[in-house]
């Protein structure tokens, strides 16, 4: 099974009490299996345990990356939360590492 760093590289940053993941694949190939398996839906479900309102998937094929706006996980944001990561870095790690389903048939 391969997981979204086989393919992609992610980063993460923060405004206010929101994160921004982007994953940007390593071809087209590549990011045509993450528009398929990486959906908004299995990205809320990863970050379900840190309370995340909200999940929008915004896909960019000019630049073979996918954006996520992850609203409400941040504890309340970088002034407010006291989290460890309270800037959510470390964000881009959770969805680094989910695996994708399997592409045979």
């Amino acid at each position: 099974m391969s997981t979204v760093r086989d393919l992609a590289l992610v980063r993460a940053g923060d405004k206010g009490n929101t994160a921004n993941v982007a994953v940007v694949a390593d071809d087209a190939a590549a990011y045509e299996r993450l528009v398929e398996s990486l959906t908004a839906e299995r990205v809320a479900a990863r970050f379900e345990h840190l309370d995340a309102d909200d999940v929008t998937r915004y896909e960019v094929p000019a630049t073979n990356a996918l954006n996520f706006v992850i609203e409400g996980v941040l504890a309340g944001g970088v002034t407010t939360s006291l989290r460890l990561d309270s800037h959510g870095k470390s964000l881009s790690y959770l969805v680094a590492g989910m695996e994708l389903p399997s592409t045979e048939k």
